[in-house]
């Protein structure tokens, strides 16, 4: 069962994808948020496996605000954006604040239960259109890497499995893997000798 923390600050909305994911067996949404201070809380209180957040609340934190925060948790819960707004800045800042994923509220019903439960699985959650405009965004600077997002591709580069990964830096595997594909997805790679190359050539890696 995947639990799942809604943060959307319009009710209707709110309500609406609750209803949604209440009729798939393998989801359970656990609590709803209105807002950034709220959605935390939460997150400490209900330990969900996803938060389903939107990217602009209002006043206070927005969707990104929320993510950079709950990633800097111990072994923190996927954060999948779902949002009205479809730019390339908005989504690169929301994986780059590690972001699971980035979906549009025009998506199907069967892509957002699918969005949620590949976050769930540590996978990236990008259609292959936005996937390319990322990398194409990202690639035009250097990617900036979280400091254990950069602690994992050492690791990656010294040989070791994703399960001596975890065990050295005292994180599950699912979280090793989702340090991975944000790294790849910053750093325009698709497997992970190519994401080694790639921070090394950006000078990221000794």
């Amino acid at each position: 069962m995947i639990t799942v923390l809604l943060v959307d600050d319009h009710p209707v909305v709110r309500s609406g994808v609750a209803a949604l994911l209440t009729q798939e067996p393998g989801i359970e949404v656990v609590g709803a948020a209105a807002n950034g201070e709220e959605a935390l809380r939460l997150v400490g209180e209900l330990a969900p496996d996803v938060v389903l957040c939107d990217l602009r609340l209002g006043e206070g934190l927005d969707g990104v605000g929320i993510t950079e925060a709950v990633r800097r948790l111990p072994d923190p819960p996927s954060v999948l954006i779902l949002t009205t707004y479809d730019n390339d800045s908005d989504i690169a800042r929301a994986v780059l604040a590690g972001a699971a994923g980035y979906l549009l509220k025009d998506a199907q019903p069967e892509d957002i239960v699918r969005g949620i439960e590949d976050a769930a699985a540590g996978k990236l959650v990008l259609s292959s259109d936005l996937e390319s405009r990322v990398v194409e965004r990202m690639s035009q600077g250097v990617p900036t890497l979280s400091a254990r997002e950069l602690d994992v591709l050492r690791l990656v580069a010294e040989g070791c499995t994703n399960r001596e990964i975890a065990k050295q830096l005292f994180i599950s595997e699912g979280t090793v893997k989702t340090h991975l594909v944000h790294a790849f997805a910053k750093l325009g790679a698709d497997s992970r000798t190519a994401a080694v190359a790639a921070a090394r050539r950006h000078g990221l890696l000794d």
